[in-house]
Formats: structure tokens, C-alpha cells, sequence
């Protein structure tokens, strides 16, 4: 294949390719240029102080369930929801329930403002709920534990943390930082709708015809650099002063 043929590889290529690559490029930019710990708001979250259940505390609740008429659980984890004891029992199918230990009241799913207190003590600072809505499905934004509560907050950073109302627990942190983040991930996978799969067919195809053309580019650079020209004027120049020496005698 001449170096004709694969300009015109490359010239087509390029232009069928050209919206995606910047695409890639400028995506590339942003994910370097903003640390992962931040997209995730990992900077905005509070220290948490271990809060450990004593064994005797965690046994009378254990046992204060059971006087209740409280089934049996395949897993039943101890911790503390606001300060108070909290047992989360799980098991099977069914969605996990959580009970407090101190009186054996049934607490999930959790009521919007008790989804606003968890979310308010999650971050630094004083900041309180501005709106808190019900989550049953599952968007781009979150794919967590259903049904759950999404608490925004009016911090300028458009922050958003969503909490499973079964479990009583932070299951995603957003923001426009996050929200953005997600989009270019979308665009640099080629995956516009679900913004997650990076095995499609569309991503196969267009990072093989990148490579394509970036091969046809590196064929073509020494043409399109002269080095061709340059080698062929060399060539011709040696053939014509081996003409020009007489037979026999050295080439001066």
C-alpha cells in the first residue's frame, strides 16, 4: 500500500473520528486534572469517631428484640445511628430492617428527617438540608440500595447525599463536580445513556479506527516532513557524482 493511498486513510479517518478524539483528549484532561478523592467529595466528609457498642449493651438489645417476637437473621450487624445502639438484621431476600437496641423499636425505613440528620453529620461544617426527596429508582446518578432519601444541600458545589432508608447509611456522596465527572465518563466510553460500560461494540470499533489512522499517520510523517524528498535528492546526488567519476580513477 503507497503512501498516496494512506494519506487518504488517514485524511478520512481523520475527519470521521476528529469529534471523538477531542472528545477523548479534553475528557483525559479533566480526569487528570481533578484528583478522584475530590470528584468523590471525600474532602467534604466528616471524621466519624469510632462509637463501639459494649457487649453486655449490645446483648441486652439483642435480647430485648427477641422478647418483641423478632425473628431470626442470617447476619445482624451492631452499630451506633446517631449516637444510639442500632441492629441491623439481614437475611435472605427479603430488604435488611433495622431496630434500636434501646427500647426495640422497629426503625427502617427511615423518615426524611432522620435521612436529613445522617446526611447533615456525613459533612464538615454546620450545613443543614435544603430539600430531601425519595429515590425508588435507580438514574445515572445513583444506583445504590432502593428505596432511599437524597438530601441536597445548598453549598454552592450542588451536593446531594443520598442515604438507603432500610439501612440507615450514607450509600452515595454527588455533586456538579461528581455530575460532571460522570458526563465526560459517558462521552469518553461512548456509553451516553448509562455512562458504565466500556465494552460496547461502538467504543470496539472507534478506538480500532483511531488506531488505524494514528498507523496511516506515522506511515505518511516522513513524506509530509520532506524526509522523503530530502533522501531521494540525496540518492540522486551520489548517482550522478558516481556518473561524473572517470573509470578507474577514485571518486574525489
Amino acid at each position: 500500500m503507497g503512501t498516496g493511498l494512506w494519506a487518504k486513510v488517514h485524511k478520512w479517518l481523520a475527519l470521521l473520528m476528529a469529534v471523538q478524539i477531542m472528545l477523548w483528549f479534553a475528557s483525559g484532561l479533566f480526569f487528570a486534572w481533578f484528583p478522584i478523592e475530590r470528584v468523590r467529595g471525600e474532602h467534604a466528609r466528616a471524621e466519624q469517631a469510632a462509637a463501639p457498642v459494649p457487649l453486655d449493651e449490645a446483648a441486652a438489645g439483642l435480647a430485648r428484640l427477641q422478647g418483641t417476637g423478632v425473628g431470626p437473621a442470617e447476619k445482624v450487624e451492631i452499630r451506633r445511628l446517631l449516637g444510639r445502639p442500632v441492629a441491623l438484621a439481614s437475611g435472605g431476600e427479603g430488604r435488611p430492617v433495622l431496630y434500636d437496641l434501646a427500647d426495640g423499636r422497629r426503625l427502617s425505613p427511615l423518615p426524611m428527617n432522620v435521612a436529613a440528620q445522617i446526611a447533615e453529620a456525613d459533612l464538615v461544617g454546620e450545613l443543614r438540608a435544603a430539600r430531601v426527596s425519595r429515590v425508588t429508582g435507580e438514574t445515572t446518578e445513583y444506583r445504590g440500595p432502593l428505596p432511599a432519601w437524597r438530601v441536597d444541600f445548598e453549598d454552592g458545589e450542588g451536593r446531594a447525599i443520598y442515604v438507603a432508608a432500610d439501612t440507615g447509611l450514607v450509600t452515595a456522596r454527588r455533586s456538579t463536580l461528581w455530575r460532571a465527572y460522570d458526563f465526560l465518563w459517558g462521552l469518553h466510553i461512548m456509553d451516553w445513556r448509562g455512562h458504565e460500560d466500556f465494552n460496547s461494540w461502538l467504543l470496539i470499533i472507534a478506538t480500532l479506527l483511531a488506531t488505524i489512522m494514528s498507523i496511516a499517520g506515522i506511515i505518511i510523517l516522513p513524506r509530509r516532513l520532506g524526509l522523503t524528498r530530502w533522501l531521494r535528492r540525496r540518492r540522486l546526488a551520489r548517482e550522478a557524482s558516481g556518473a561524473q567519476t572517470p573509470s578507474g580513477a577514485p571518486p574525489v
